[in-house]
Protein backbone atom coordinates (compact mmCIF):
# COMPACT_ATOMS: atom_id res chain seq x y z
CA UNK A 1 0.00 0.00 0.00
CA UNK A 2 1.11 3.44 -0.68
CA UNK A 3 1.97 6.00 2.30
CA UNK A 4 1.28 9.33 1.67
CA UNK A 5 3.60 11.97 2.61
CA UNK A 6 2.83 14.22 5.29
CA UNK A 7 2.17 17.03 3.62
CA UNK A 8 0.17 14.88 0.49
CA UNK A 9 -2.03 13.37 3.83
CA UNK A 10 -2.79 17.01 4.91
CA UNK A 11 -4.39 18.08 2.18
CA UNK A 12 -6.23 14.95 1.31
CA UNK A 13 -7.78 14.50 5.04
CA UNK A 14 -8.24 17.49 5.51
CA UNK A 15 -10.31 18.00 2.32
CA UNK A 16 -12.23 14.83 3.07
CA UNK A 17 -13.28 15.50 6.72
CA UNK A 18 -14.84 18.33 6.02
CA UNK A 19 -17.22 16.49 3.53
CA UNK A 20 -17.64 13.22 6.05
CA UNK A 21 -19.12 15.95 8.94
CA UNK A 22 -22.12 16.01 6.61
CA UNK A 23 -21.78 12.35 5.30
CA UNK A 24 -21.19 13.35 2.18
CA UNK A 25 -17.31 13.48 0.14
CA UNK A 26 -17.60 15.73 -3.29
CA UNK A 27 -15.32 18.59 -3.90
CA UNK A 28 -17.93 20.97 -3.76
CA UNK A 29 -18.66 20.32 -0.32
CA UNK A 30 -15.24 19.67 1.00
CA UNK A 31 -13.29 23.01 3.18
CA UNK A 32 -9.90 23.97 3.68
CA UNK A 33 -9.12 23.12 7.11
CA UNK A 34 -6.80 26.26 9.39
CA UNK A 35 -3.44 25.51 10.01
CA UNK A 36 -2.12 26.44 13.29
CA UNK A 37 0.83 28.89 13.63
CA UNK A 38 2.49 25.71 15.32
CA UNK A 39 1.61 21.98 15.74
CA UNK A 40 -0.33 21.22 18.66
CA UNK A 41 1.20 19.13 21.59
CA UNK A 42 -0.20 15.91 21.84
CA UNK A 43 0.07 13.46 25.15
CA UNK A 44 -1.25 9.99 24.26
CA UNK A 45 -1.96 8.14 27.13
CA UNK A 46 -1.69 4.06 27.26
CA UNK A 47 1.28 3.13 24.69
CA UNK A 48 1.31 -0.89 24.73
CA UNK A 49 -0.85 -1.40 21.89
CA UNK A 50 -3.85 1.03 20.38
CA UNK A 51 -2.11 3.85 21.88
CA UNK A 52 0.53 3.65 18.65
CA UNK A 53 -2.24 3.83 16.03
CA UNK A 54 -2.92 7.37 17.11
CA UNK A 55 0.57 8.15 17.28
CA UNK A 56 1.20 6.52 13.87
CA UNK A 57 -2.58 9.31 13.04
CA UNK A 58 -0.62 12.14 14.88
CA UNK A 59 2.94 11.65 13.00
CA UNK A 60 0.88 11.52 9.84
CA UNK A 61 -0.93 15.32 9.79
CA UNK A 62 1.79 17.88 10.15
CA UNK A 63 -0.52 19.83 12.25
CA UNK A 64 0.52 18.11 15.56
CA UNK A 65 3.64 16.57 17.46
CA UNK A 66 3.70 14.00 19.87
CA UNK A 67 5.41 15.71 22.99
CA UNK A 68 4.26 13.11 25.62
CA UNK A 69 3.82 9.60 26.19
CA UNK A 70 1.94 8.11 28.74
CA UNK A 71 1.70 4.94 30.54
CA UNK A 72 2.19 3.43 34.22
CA UNK A 73 3.90 0.29 32.57
CA UNK A 74 7.68 2.18 32.78
CA UNK A 75 8.72 -0.36 30.66
CA UNK A 76 6.39 0.25 28.09
CA UNK A 77 6.87 3.93 28.12
CA UNK A 78 10.28 3.98 27.58
CA UNK A 79 10.51 1.69 24.73
CA UNK A 80 7.79 3.37 22.63
CA UNK A 81 9.43 6.93 23.32
CA UNK A 82 12.11 5.35 21.41
CA UNK A 83 10.18 4.01 18.21
CA UNK A 84 8.04 8.01 18.31
CA UNK A 85 11.95 9.44 18.67
CA UNK A 86 13.26 7.78 15.56
CA UNK A 87 9.76 8.06 14.08
CA UNK A 88 9.47 12.46 14.56
CA UNK A 89 13.22 13.05 15.03
CA UNK A 90 12.27 14.43 18.64
CA UNK A 91 11.99 12.55 21.78
CA UNK A 92 8.73 12.84 23.81
CA UNK A 93 8.91 12.94 27.64
CA UNK A 94 7.56 9.62 29.41
CA UNK A 95 5.14 9.93 32.71
CA UNK A 96 3.20 7.43 34.94
CA UNK A 97 0.65 9.59 35.63
CA UNK A 98 -1.16 11.89 33.30
CA UNK A 99 -2.17 14.92 36.30
CA UNK A 100 1.77 15.17 35.72
CA UNK A 101 1.24 17.38 32.59
CA UNK A 102 -2.42 18.29 32.64
CA UNK A 103 -0.80 22.07 33.00
CA UNK A 104 1.75 21.34 30.58
CA UNK A 105 1.63 25.01 28.28
CA UNK A 106 2.65 22.38 24.99
CA UNK A 107 -0.03 20.13 25.10
CA UNK A 108 -3.25 20.58 23.10
CA UNK A 109 -4.34 17.03 23.10
CA UNK A 110 -4.95 14.20 25.39
CA UNK A 111 -5.99 10.75 23.67
CA UNK A 112 -6.70 8.06 25.91
CA UNK A 113 -6.29 4.17 25.13
CA UNK A 114 -5.59 2.78 28.23
CA UNK A 115 -7.95 -0.06 29.84
CA UNK A 116 -11.40 0.46 29.87
CA UNK A 117 -11.93 1.83 33.92
CA UNK A 118 -9.81 4.79 33.21
CA UNK A 119 -10.98 6.21 30.25
CA UNK A 120 -13.25 8.45 31.81
CA UNK A 121 -11.59 9.72 34.37
CA UNK A 122 -8.97 10.93 31.91
CA UNK A 123 -11.12 12.25 29.65
CA UNK A 124 -12.57 14.59 32.30
CA UNK A 125 -9.20 15.71 33.87
CA UNK A 126 -8.12 16.48 30.55
CA UNK A 127 -11.12 18.98 29.28
CA UNK A 128 -11.38 20.19 32.79
CA UNK A 129 -7.86 21.11 32.22
CA UNK A 130 -8.73 22.89 28.59
CA UNK A 131 -7.38 20.30 26.58
CA UNK A 132 -9.13 18.74 23.56
CA UNK A 133 -9.74 14.77 23.86
CA UNK A 134 -9.56 11.49 21.54
CA UNK A 135 -10.58 8.48 23.56
CA UNK A 136 -10.98 5.10 22.52
CA UNK A 137 -14.04 2.86 22.37
CA UNK A 138 -15.74 2.01 24.83
CA UNK A 139 -15.32 5.85 25.75
CA UNK A 140 -16.92 4.92 29.39
CA UNK A 141 -16.76 1.55 31.88
CA UNK A 142 -20.43 2.39 32.89
CA UNK A 143 -23.13 4.73 31.85
CA UNK A 144 -22.50 7.01 34.71
CA UNK A 145 -19.04 7.91 33.04
CA UNK A 146 -20.24 7.86 29.28
CA UNK A 147 -22.85 11.00 30.97
CA UNK A 148 -19.92 12.82 32.36
CA UNK A 149 -18.10 13.11 29.69
CA UNK A 150 -20.67 14.18 27.11
CA UNK A 151 -21.60 17.00 29.86
CA UNK A 152 -17.51 18.01 30.26
CA UNK A 153 -17.30 18.29 26.73
CA UNK A 154 -20.39 20.79 26.54
CA UNK A 155 -19.80 22.62 29.76
CA UNK A 156 -15.73 23.31 28.80
CA UNK A 157 -15.72 23.85 25.16
CA UNK A 158 -13.47 20.54 24.43
CA UNK A 159 -13.35 18.78 20.66
CA UNK A 160 -14.08 15.31 21.81
CA UNK A 161 -13.78 12.41 19.47
CA UNK A 162 -14.59 8.59 19.99
CA UNK A 163 -12.53 6.03 18.26
CA UNK A 164 -14.89 4.60 16.08
CA UNK A 165 -13.35 5.01 12.60
CA UNK A 166 -15.54 3.43 11.08
CA UNK A 167 -17.51 6.59 10.95
CA UNK A 168 -14.92 8.19 8.72
CA UNK A 169 -14.84 5.47 6.21
CA UNK A 170 -16.44 6.32 3.23
CA UNK A 171 -17.86 2.64 2.58
CA UNK A 172 -19.81 3.11 5.22
CA UNK A 173 -20.85 7.01 5.15
CA UNK A 174 -22.49 5.59 0.90
CA UNK A 175 -23.60 2.61 2.77
CA UNK A 176 -25.45 4.64 5.18
CA UNK A 177 -26.58 6.90 2.91
CA UNK A 178 -27.72 4.25 0.85
CA UNK A 179 -29.86 2.73 3.26
CA UNK A 180 -31.45 6.07 4.30
CA UNK A 181 -31.87 6.82 0.62
CA UNK A 182 -34.08 3.45 0.64
CA UNK A 183 -31.54 1.26 -0.90
CA UNK A 184 -32.53 -1.96 0.40
CA UNK A 185 -36.25 -0.46 1.54
CA UNK A 186 -37.54 -0.26 5.02
CA UNK A 187 -35.49 -0.97 7.94
CA UNK A 188 -36.29 -2.09 11.32
CA UNK A 189 -33.61 -4.41 12.24
CA UNK A 190 -29.76 -4.69 12.68
CA UNK A 191 -27.56 -7.40 13.76
CA UNK A 192 -24.28 -7.15 15.19
CA UNK A 193 -21.55 -9.74 15.07
CA UNK A 194 -18.30 -10.37 17.01
CA UNK A 195 -17.69 -14.07 15.92
CA UNK A 196 -14.46 -14.08 17.24
CA UNK A 197 -12.37 -16.60 18.46
CA UNK A 198 -10.86 -16.18 22.09
CA UNK A 199 -9.35 -18.63 23.64
CA UNK A 200 -9.44 -19.13 27.76
CA UNK A 201 -7.19 -16.64 29.58
CA UNK A 202 -5.89 -19.35 32.15
CA UNK A 203 -7.16 -20.38 35.53
CA UNK A 204 -8.10 -17.72 38.25
CA UNK A 205 -5.10 -17.20 40.32
CA UNK A 206 -3.22 -15.07 42.76
CA UNK A 207 -0.86 -13.42 40.29
CA UNK A 208 2.27 -11.33 40.70
CA UNK A 209 2.43 -7.81 39.60
CA UNK A 210 5.24 -7.03 36.80
CA UNK A 211 7.96 -4.68 38.81
CA UNK A 212 7.84 -1.97 36.20
CA UNK A 213 4.18 -1.66 36.39
CA UNK A 214 2.73 1.44 39.14
CA UNK A 215 -0.40 -0.81 40.12
CA UNK A 216 -2.16 1.78 41.92
CA UNK A 217 -2.03 3.90 39.03
CA UNK A 218 -2.91 1.11 37.16
CA UNK A 219 -5.55 -0.16 39.28
CA UNK A 220 -6.89 4.48 39.42
CA UNK A 221 -10.64 4.51 39.14
CA UNK A 222 -11.32 0.54 40.40
CA UNK A 223 -10.76 -0.68 43.65
CA UNK A 224 -8.43 -3.06 44.39
CA UNK A 225 -9.53 -6.74 44.75
CA UNK A 226 -8.31 -9.27 46.33
CA UNK A 227 -6.34 -11.17 45.55
CA UNK A 228 -4.89 -8.20 43.37
CA UNK A 229 -4.06 -9.99 39.95
CA UNK A 230 -6.10 -12.76 39.27
CA UNK A 231 -5.32 -13.34 35.60
CA UNK A 232 -1.80 -14.80 34.60
CA UNK A 233 -1.13 -12.00 31.53
CA UNK A 234 -1.52 -8.97 32.87
CA UNK A 235 -2.09 -6.73 29.80
CA UNK A 236 -4.51 -7.03 27.82
CA UNK A 237 -6.25 -9.52 29.37
CA UNK A 238 -8.08 -7.19 31.78
CA UNK A 239 -10.62 -6.99 28.64
CA UNK A 240 -12.17 -9.92 30.56
CA UNK A 241 -12.74 -8.99 33.63
CA UNK A 242 -15.66 -7.05 34.55
CA UNK A 243 -13.83 -4.72 36.98
CA UNK A 244 -11.50 -3.04 34.39
CA UNK A 245 -13.35 -4.55 30.76
CA UNK A 246 -16.33 -4.98 29.29
CA UNK A 247 -15.58 -8.15 27.46
CA UNK A 248 -16.08 -8.79 23.64
CA UNK A 249 -19.62 -6.36 24.11
CA UNK A 250 -17.73 -3.55 25.13
CA UNK A 251 -14.70 -3.96 23.21
CA UNK A 252 -15.30 -4.86 19.29
CA UNK A 253 -19.39 -4.53 20.01
CA UNK A 254 -19.04 -0.35 20.17
CA UNK A 255 -17.96 -0.42 16.54
CA UNK A 256 -20.74 -2.62 14.88
CA UNK A 257 -23.38 -1.25 17.43
CA UNK A 258 -22.48 2.30 16.09
CA UNK A 259 -22.56 1.46 12.93
CA UNK A 260 -26.43 -0.08 13.72
CA UNK A 261 -27.82 2.55 15.20
CA UNK A 262 -26.02 4.78 12.60
CA UNK A 263 -28.24 3.20 9.79
CA UNK A 264 -31.14 2.74 11.33
CA UNK A 265 -31.13 6.30 12.62
CA UNK A 266 -30.75 5.89 16.21
CA UNK A 267 -29.80 8.94 18.08
CA UNK A 268 -31.43 7.83 21.67
CA UNK A 269 -30.79 4.61 24.27
CA UNK A 270 -33.27 1.77 23.99
CA UNK A 271 -36.48 1.64 25.83
CA UNK A 272 -35.78 -1.91 26.92
CA UNK A 273 -33.12 -4.80 26.66
CA UNK A 274 -32.88 -8.58 27.13
CA UNK A 275 -29.72 -10.48 27.35
CA UNK A 276 -28.84 -14.37 27.17
CA UNK A 277 -25.43 -15.28 27.98
CA UNK A 278 -22.64 -17.02 29.62
CA UNK A 279 -18.50 -17.86 29.58
CA UNK A 280 -19.07 -21.34 28.68
CA UNK A 281 -16.98 -23.80 26.76
CA UNK A 282 -13.56 -24.03 28.13
CA UNK A 283 -14.00 -27.15 30.42
CA UNK A 284 -14.80 -29.24 27.91
CA UNK A 285 -11.62 -27.24 25.25
CA UNK A 286 -9.14 -27.61 28.08
CA UNK A 287 -10.93 -31.14 29.05
CA UNK A 288 -10.79 -30.52 32.70
CA UNK A 289 -14.76 -30.20 34.24
CA UNK A 290 -12.89 -28.34 37.07
CA UNK A 291 -11.40 -25.28 35.24
CA UNK A 292 -12.40 -21.78 36.45
CA UNK A 293 -10.99 -19.12 34.08
CA UNK A 294 -9.90 -15.97 35.39
CA UNK A 295 -12.12 -13.95 32.79
CA UNK A 296 -15.97 -13.17 34.01
CA UNK A 297 -17.27 -11.48 31.13
CA UNK A 298 -19.46 -13.65 28.67
CA UNK A 299 -17.65 -15.64 25.58
CA UNK A 300 -21.50 -16.13 24.57
CA UNK A 301 -23.40 -13.53 24.31
CA UNK A 302 -26.72 -12.36 22.91
CA UNK A 303 -28.43 -9.12 23.53
CA UNK A 304 -31.73 -7.99 22.00
CA UNK A 305 -32.11 -4.15 22.26
CA UNK A 306 -35.84 -2.71 21.68
CA UNK A 307 -35.61 1.12 19.95
CA UNK A 308 -39.98 0.87 20.06
CA UNK A 309 -39.63 1.01 16.12
CA UNK A 310 -36.93 -0.46 15.47
CA UNK A 311 -34.22 -3.43 16.89
CA UNK A 312 -30.94 -4.04 17.62
CA UNK A 313 -29.16 -7.80 18.10
CA UNK A 314 -25.59 -8.05 19.18
CA UNK A 315 -24.20 -11.63 19.40
CA UNK A 316 -20.45 -12.04 20.90
CA UNK A 317 -18.90 -15.51 19.96
CA UNK A 318 -15.82 -16.63 21.40
CA UNK A 319 -15.66 -20.22 20.85
CA UNK A 320 -14.30 -22.01 17.70
CA UNK A 321 -16.26 -20.13 14.67
CA UNK A 322 -15.84 -22.33 12.06
CA UNK A 323 -18.88 -24.11 10.40
CA UNK A 324 -21.62 -22.70 12.86
CA UNK A 325 -24.33 -23.53 10.77
CA UNK A 326 -25.56 -20.22 10.18
CA UNK A 327 -26.62 -20.62 6.52
CA UNK A 328 -27.60 -16.76 5.87
CA UNK A 329 -24.94 -15.29 7.39
CA UNK A 330 -22.30 -17.76 5.95
CA UNK A 331 -24.07 -16.66 2.33
CA UNK A 332 -23.94 -12.74 2.91
CA UNK A 333 -20.59 -12.84 4.31
CA UNK A 334 -19.25 -15.06 1.82
CA UNK A 335 -17.32 -17.96 4.00
CA UNK A 336 -18.09 -20.67 6.59
CA UNK A 337 -14.78 -19.89 8.45
CA UNK A 338 -12.92 -18.28 10.51
CA UNK A 339 -14.22 -14.56 12.09
CA UNK A 340 -17.46 -12.98 11.28
CA UNK A 341 -17.62 -9.35 12.74
CA UNK A 342 -19.48 -6.72 11.27
CA UNK A 343 -23.57 -5.91 10.68
CA UNK A 344 -26.71 -6.69 8.94
CA UNK A 345 -29.04 -4.49 8.37
CA UNK A 346 -32.60 -6.33 6.96
CA UNK A 347 -34.83 -4.41 4.50
CA UNK A 348 -37.67 -5.27 2.70
CA UNK A 349 -35.46 -5.23 -0.42
CA UNK A 350 -32.27 -6.47 0.47
CA UNK A 351 -29.64 -6.50 3.25
CA UNK A 352 -26.46 -4.38 3.49
CA UNK A 353 -23.38 -6.01 5.45
CA UNK A 354 -20.43 -3.99 6.84
CA UNK A 355 -17.83 -5.76 7.05
CA UNK A 356 -15.41 -8.14 8.00
CA UNK A 357 -13.45 -4.67 6.92
CA UNK A 358 -14.37 -1.62 8.02
CA UNK A 359 -13.70 -0.24 4.58
CA UNK A 360 -16.00 -2.37 2.93
CA UNK A 361 -19.51 -2.78 2.80
CA UNK A 362 -22.26 -4.65 0.37
CA UNK A 363 -25.51 -4.38 -0.43
CA UNK A 364 -27.67 -7.79 -1.58
CA UNK A 365 -31.07 -8.29 -2.92
CA UNK A 366 -33.49 -10.77 -0.86
CA UNK A 367 -32.17 -13.56 -3.24
CA UNK A 368 -28.71 -12.62 -1.72
CA UNK A 369 -27.55 -11.15 -5.07
CA UNK A 370 -24.79 -8.35 -4.50
CA UNK A 371 -25.93 -5.30 -6.00
CA UNK A 372 -24.13 -2.71 -5.17
CA UNK A 373 -20.15 -2.61 -3.50
CA UNK A 374 -19.12 0.37 -1.28
CA UNK A 375 -14.97 0.89 -0.48
CA UNK A 376 -12.50 2.91 1.35
CA UNK A 377 -10.04 3.27 -0.84
CA UNK A 378 -7.11 3.91 1.25
CA UNK A 379 -4.48 4.60 -1.64
CA UNK A 380 -6.90 7.19 -2.28
CA UNK A 381 -8.51 8.40 1.00
CA UNK A 382 -6.19 8.28 3.09
CA UNK A 383 -5.26 5.65 5.76
CA UNK A 384 -8.83 5.04 7.99
CA UNK A 385 -7.34 5.43 10.90
CA UNK A 386 -5.65 8.67 10.14
CA UNK A 387 -8.51 9.89 8.74
CA UNK A 388 -10.36 9.66 11.53
CA UNK A 389 -7.53 11.45 13.79
CA UNK A 390 -7.63 14.26 11.14
CA UNK A 391 -11.21 15.13 11.74
CA UNK A 392 -10.82 15.51 14.92
CA UNK A 393 -7.63 17.75 14.33
CA UNK A 394 -9.80 20.28 11.99
CA UNK A 395 -12.46 20.47 14.64
CA UNK A 396 -9.55 21.20 17.12
CA UNK A 397 -7.90 23.73 14.94
CA UNK A 398 -11.28 25.75 13.64
CA UNK A 399 -12.77 25.35 17.52
CA UNK A 400 -15.57 23.55 15.96
CA UNK A 401 -17.29 20.48 17.10
CA UNK A 402 -20.33 20.36 14.52
CA UNK A 403 -17.46 18.30 11.89
CA UNK A 404 -16.59 15.75 14.14
CA UNK A 405 -17.49 12.48 12.78
CA UNK A 406 -17.53 10.60 16.51
CA UNK A 407 -18.69 13.56 19.02
CA UNK A 408 -18.92 12.84 22.76
CA UNK A 409 -22.52 12.27 22.57
CA UNK A 410 -22.55 9.49 19.67
CA UNK A 411 -19.46 7.69 22.22
CA UNK A 412 -22.18 7.40 24.87
CA UNK A 413 -24.75 6.02 23.25
CA UNK A 414 -22.87 2.99 21.33
CA UNK A 415 -20.72 2.42 24.30
CA UNK A 416 -24.09 2.48 26.60
CA UNK A 417 -25.24 -0.26 24.50
CA UNK A 418 -22.98 -2.90 25.58
CA UNK A 419 -23.55 -1.71 29.61
CA UNK A 420 -27.13 -2.24 28.74
CA UNK A 421 -26.63 -6.11 28.03
CA UNK A 422 -24.47 -6.48 30.19
CA UNK A 423 -26.15 -5.25 33.15
CA UNK A 424 -28.83 -7.81 32.09
CA UNK A 425 -26.48 -10.32 32.06
CA UNK A 426 -24.67 -9.85 35.13
CA UNK A 427 -27.82 -9.44 37.40
CA UNK A 428 -29.04 -12.90 35.81
CA UNK A 429 -25.81 -14.30 35.85
CA UNK A 430 -27.12 -16.98 38.62
CA UNK A 431 -30.23 -17.27 36.77
CA UNK A 432 -29.48 -20.54 34.82
CA UNK A 433 -31.99 -21.14 31.93
CA UNK A 434 -33.22 -24.09 29.92
CA UNK A 435 -33.40 -23.58 26.17
CA UNK A 436 -37.07 -23.99 26.63
CA UNK A 437 -36.86 -20.54 29.38
CA UNK A 438 -34.93 -18.97 27.38
CA UNK A 439 -37.35 -19.47 24.23
CA UNK A 440 -39.68 -18.43 26.40
CA UNK A 441 -38.81 -15.39 27.26
CA UNK A 442 -37.51 -13.77 23.38
CA UNK A 443 -41.22 -14.61 22.35
CA UNK A 444 -42.64 -12.07 24.73
CA UNK A 445 -39.77 -9.83 24.36
CA UNK A 446 -40.57 -6.80 21.70
CA UNK A 447 -37.82 -7.16 18.51
CA UNK A 448 -38.00 -7.23 14.93
CA UNK A 449 -35.84 -10.33 15.15
CA UNK A 450 -36.54 -13.81 14.42
CA UNK A 451 -35.69 -14.54 18.32
CA UNK A 452 -36.17 -17.83 17.87
CA UNK A 453 -34.58 -18.10 14.54
CA UNK A 454 -31.08 -16.49 16.73
CA UNK A 455 -31.25 -18.48 19.34
CA UNK A 456 -31.56 -21.63 17.54
CA UNK A 457 -28.29 -21.02 15.91
CA UNK A 458 -26.85 -19.76 19.47
CA UNK A 459 -27.48 -23.00 20.88
CA UNK A 460 -25.94 -25.13 17.96
CA UNK A 461 -22.79 -23.15 18.35
CA UNK A 462 -22.64 -23.69 21.79
CA UNK A 463 -23.27 -27.61 20.45
CA UNK A 464 -20.82 -27.25 18.11
CA UNK A 465 -18.30 -26.43 20.92
CA UNK A 466 -18.73 -29.25 23.29
CA UNK A 467 -21.35 -27.29 25.47
CA UNK A 468 -24.90 -29.23 26.06
CA UNK A 469 -26.64 -26.77 26.93
CA UNK A 470 -29.47 -28.53 28.95
CA UNK A 471 -26.61 -29.15 31.12
CA UNK A 472 -24.00 -26.11 31.12
CA UNK A 473 -26.68 -23.52 30.71
CA UNK A 474 -26.65 -19.91 29.60
CA UNK A 475 -28.15 -17.09 32.09
CA UNK A 476 -31.09 -15.00 31.38
CA UNK A 477 -30.92 -12.08 32.28
CA UNK A 478 -34.17 -9.96 33.30
CA UNK A 479 -35.44 -7.73 30.76
CA UNK A 480 -34.50 -4.31 31.33
CA UNK A 481 -37.07 -0.93 30.76
CA UNK A 482 -34.92 2.50 30.45
CA UNK A 483 -36.00 5.64 30.42
CA UNK A 484 -33.76 7.38 27.59
CA UNK A 485 -34.50 10.57 28.86
CA UNK A 486 -33.38 10.42 32.49
CA UNK A 487 -30.94 8.04 31.57
CA UNK A 488 -32.07 5.57 34.39
CA UNK A 489 -33.66 2.05 34.51
CA UNK A 490 -37.37 1.72 35.56
CA UNK A 491 -38.61 0.10 38.14
CA UNK A 492 -35.26 -2.21 39.28
CA UNK A 493 -32.53 -0.67 42.01
CA UNK A 494 -29.99 -3.23 41.04
CA UNK A 495 -29.75 -2.30 37.43
CA UNK A 496 -29.89 1.58 38.39
CA UNK A 497 -27.01 0.64 41.24
CA UNK A 498 -24.94 -1.00 38.36
CA UNK A 499 -25.02 2.55 36.66
CA UNK A 500 -21.75 3.32 38.16
CA UNK A 501 -19.21 2.24 40.42
CA UNK A 502 -17.53 2.25 43.58
CA UNK A 503 -14.59 4.60 42.66
CA UNK A 504 -10.98 5.02 44.91
CA UNK A 505 -10.44 8.31 46.72
CA UNK A 506 -8.74 10.75 44.25
CA UNK A 507 -10.37 8.72 41.37
CA UNK A 508 -13.96 9.79 41.62
CA UNK A 509 -15.41 10.63 37.82
CA UNK A 510 -18.02 12.78 38.63
CA UNK A 511 -21.83 13.23 37.97
CA UNK A 512 -22.66 15.13 34.85
CA UNK A 513 -24.70 17.19 37.11
CA UNK A 514 -21.46 18.06 39.29
CA UNK A 515 -19.14 18.06 36.04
Amino acid sequence: MKRLNRRDFSTSAATLSAGLALGVHSSASAATSGQPSEPLGVAVCGVNSRGMSHVGGFHNDPRTVIRVLVDVDSNVGEKQADKVEEMQGSRPRVVRDVREILDADDIQIVTCATPNHWHAMIGVWAMQAGKDVYIEKPISHNIHEGRALVAAAEKYGRMFQTGTQCRSSLACIDAMKFIADGGIGEVNLARGLCYKRRKSIGPIGDYSIPDSIDFNLWSGPASYTDPKVTRQKFHYDWHWQRHYGNGDSGNQGPHQTDVARWGLGLDRHPNSILTYAGRLGYQAERKDPNYVDAGDTANTQVSIYDYGDKTIVFETRGLGVNDSADTELNELFGSTRGNKIGVVFYGTEGYVIQGPSYQACRAFDLNKKEIRSFTHNSRENGVLNDVHMSNFIDAVVNRDASILTADARCGHLSASIAHHGNTSYYLGQENRATPEDISAAVEKFASRDDDAATLKRTLQHLRDNGVNPDVDMLSLGPQLTFDPETERYLGNDEANAMLTRQYREGFEVPSAEDI
